[in-house]
């Protein structure tokens, strides 16, 4: 029976078996998880009048695209909006031909119910010291049930939480 050795290099799993038969894991698939996430993209806008309207005119107006929650973050000189499309690559596609500026982030989406509810949910990342960054509801409902989109310090984990208390995480191929 070959030797095994492991030895751990920043998220990155080395094992070395036998002679030279070096394997690279990342740490999420050694654990055999990764929660399904939804890509939101936070658009920057002049705060004037009619940049919002702009916006959501250039995703009602795309065949391929929808918009399936949004924010408004704003200053006295900018807004930043947050946007969760039903196609991330369409909307990524979208938003380059229009010059628009933004960056891009990976949000757990979570659906609440019976027995499942927002403070329930806020309770049990609590317990794993877990802190929720933002959070807002999805404008469209996928199964007619409250839907919150969140953004947490480690959504492996919080994933993997809230799917052993049975929450229902969507994935992009979920949203209407």
């Amino acid at each position: 029976m070959a030797d095994r050795h492991r030895r751990v290099v920043g998220r990155i799993e080395f094992e070395r078996v036998g002679w030279d038969m070096t394997q690279a894991t990342p740490q999420h698939t050694a654990q055999g998880y990764g929660p399904p996430t939804v890509r939101q993209f936070s658009v920057f806008l002049e705060n004037k009048v009619g940049k919002l309207l702009e916006l959501v005119r250039m995703f009602e107006e795309a065949p391929n695209v929808h918009l399936v929650a949004f924010s408004v973050l704003e200053s006295s000189d900018y807004a930043v909006v947050r946007v969760i499309p039903n196609n991330a690559d369409a909307a990524r596609a979208l938003l380059r031909k229009n010059g628009a500026s933004f960056s891009e982030l990976d949000l757990l989406i979570v659906e609440l119910c019976e027995g499942h509810t927002l403070s329930s949910m806020c309770l049990h990342l609590l317990g794993a010291e877990l802190n929720i960054r933002f959070a807002y509801p999805l404008m469209l409902r996928p199964n007619g049930t409250p839907t919150i989109a969140l953004s947490v310090d480690d959504q492996t984990l919080a994933g993997q939480i809230l799917r052993k208390k049975n929450y229902r995480l969507l994935g992009e191929e979920d949203l209407p």
